[in-house]
């Protein structure tokens, strides 16, 4: 297998030149369409602009919006002025944003104004009250000492920040020499994209892919599922998932195939756009595929045009998978397996395998791409049908956690494998399923949670002793959120006010759903708690038999 040493930036350019007037972004719902072309020059553009703040190849650059045109520009544009795209989940607080900026070292960051109830230009200024008084670029916050310039996507200029028409403006004190001198001087090995996910220990971590880690996955994901130039992908995924940058805007370009982005996830909205854009090929995780389905405009809806996907992010239901390839007429979608470490692709199944394999198995490892299956107790490689930890090698595994070299050090050993922390089996033909995680990862609806980050959390609240965290079944999500909590002595605490603590602290997504006080944890003979035994004590509790009955991994 050939891998691409190329950066991003010059892969824009090398499809800009071969296939420039083809559509390569469709906003159907702002009737904003570029040309490979257009999309090129606007892109260079905003290099330019960032350039002109003074920011430098390596600089880390954050980016807090949703599926917004801007987000995709300035995905392409720091790639080519060798910036660090360090992005941010929407659905963070300011807790989570205050660090992530704080330990990515970010001199950057680009925002909208809210999400949904979330205000973020309120936010920031929480976190940095100097905006007020300062000139835009010039922003010296004592909570976060790196952070430098803030730039607002939006039209109503804003203390101390840069408006993104000021980025386009400023752009003319740059030479395109400039820039194309920049571009020439990044190495595809360069880290070029930060993402922060919560792995086996302590608090998220900042994983740093290069442009071949990425660019070669990107490759390999559109390779698999038979996407190719002229193809339309509808990307209802954020974007600040490998999901949404990597498998969706970053394949389109490696192949030039049409992204036509959704803003945001709305079932009634994709319908409408894979209709009326005539869309080939269309992403997401179960639960959107769900609301497309069960939408009532659904049954009269022509979705002729679609030929493939990816579903990925939580186990499918065989039910799901079967409406989608026969109501939808998905006939090629593929199931993706792999986390951000990876690029985030590891195995993924293919047009022509069984609907069953489709469900049951996550596919085969990519080509160029080695998976192993070991015990976890003495690493040694199982034989097929055995469970095992997944460990992976090759050009996808990333650089390291940035700024944490024990952490590294812990996920990719001195061979260069990458320890996944999910336990797997192989089967004859090398076919992969997830039978349970090392680790007590949750997983809700395709978000990661860890549960310590809350526990953390939790313990700040002043009537908490003790908090323990774990997944819980659930028919919708996959899993959600139980706390299990010991109350300081002569204190009482309702469910409702541990629900309210953390609202608007952290996201939505890792609130606790369920809330159970207890008085002891099981434990083991040697003092460590046993969660397991708290999840199947939550399930007979709450009654969840249902729920855990249909968990696929």
């Amino acid at each position: 297998m050939t891998i691409r040493t190329i950066t991003i930036g010059d892969l824009l350019d090398e499809t800009a030149e071969r296939i420039p007037d083809q559509e390569a972004v469709v906003y159907q719902e702002l009737g904003l369409r570029y040309t490979f072309a257009q999309f090129r020059n606007l892109c260079n553009q905003v290099a330019k602009g960032l350039m002109s703040l003074g920011i430098r190849a390596g600089e880390h650059i954050a980016i807090w919006a949703t599926n917004v045109p801007e987000w995709v520009t300035a995905q392409f544009a720091s790639a080519k002025m060798g910036g660090v795209l360090v992005t941010v989940n929407t659905s963070y607080r300011v807790h989570e944003l205050e660090y992530l900026l704080r330990q990515s070292e970010s001199s950057t960051l680009i925002l909208i104004d809210s999400y949904r109830d979330a205000n973020y230009l309120e936010m920031i200024r929480e976190i940095c009250p100097e905006l007020d008084a300062c000139q835009p670029g010039q922003l010296q916050s004592k909570r976060l000492p790196k952070l430098r310039n803030v730039i607002f996507i939006g039209s109503e200029p804003q203390p101390g920040m840069f408006l993104w028409s000021d980025l386009l403006e400023r752009a003319a004190s740059v030479s395109d020499e400039e820039l194309a001198n920049r571009q020439r001087s990044l190495q595809p090995d360069d880290v070029i994209n930060m993402q922060y996910t919560s792995g086996t220990t302590g608090f998220p971590k900042g994983v740093m892919l290069s442009h071949v880690n990425i660019v070669n996955n990107a490759i390999k994901v559109a390779e698999a599922m038979g996407l190719h130039q002229g193809d339309r992908l509808c990307i209802p995924v954020p974007f600040f998932h490998c999901f949404g940058c990597v498998m969706g805007t970053l394949a389109c370009v490696a192949t030039g195939a049409t992204m036509v982005p959704l803003i945001t996830f709305d079932p009634e909205k994709v319908l409408t756009v894979v209709e009326e854009e005539r869309c080939t090929a269309l992403y997401g995780v179960p639960t959107m595929f769900i609301a497309e389905l069960n939408h009532p405009s659904f049954p009269r809806r022509d979705l002729s045009s679609l030929r493939t996907g990816i579903m990925a992010g939580s186990p499918c239901p065989i039910e799901v998978m079967k409406r989608v390839v026969e109501q939808m007429g998905i006939r090629d979608i593929t199931i993706a397996y792999g986390q951000t470490e990876a690029s985030p692709v590891i195995t993924q199944t293919r047009p022509e395998d069984s609907i069953e394999r489709r469900v049951s198995t996550v596919g085969r490892a990519h080509d160029g791409v080695e998976v192993k299956i070991v015990d976890p107790v003495t690493g040694e490689e199982v034989g097929p049908g055995v469970q095992g930890e997944l460990c992976t090698r090759g050009y996808l595994v990333m650089k390291g956690y940035y700024n944490m070299p024990e952490a590294t050090q812990s996920a990719i050993d001195s061979d260069g494998w990458l320890h996944t922390g999910d336990l797997a089996t192989v089967d004859e033909e090398g076919y992969y399923r997830i039978t349970g995680r090392l680790k007590d990862m949750i997983i809700r609806g395709g978000e990661n949670i860890y549960p310590r980050e809350i526990e953390e959390f939790l313990y700040t609240h002043p009537k908490i002793l003790d908090v323990q965290v774990v997944g819980v079944p659930d028919p919708k999500y996959g899993e959600q959120v139980l706390a299990c909590i010991k109350v300081r002595d002569g204190e009482t605490l309702t469910e409702e006010e541990v629900k309210q603590y953390c609202e608007g602290k952290i996201a939505r997504f890792k609130i606790p759903h369920y809330v159970q006080f207890v008085s002891e944890y099981p434990m083991t003979a040697s003092g460590k708690i046993q969660k397991f035994k708290l999840r199947e004590q939550a399930i007979a509790h709450f009654g969840l038999q249902a729920a855990d009955g249909i968990e696929t991994a």
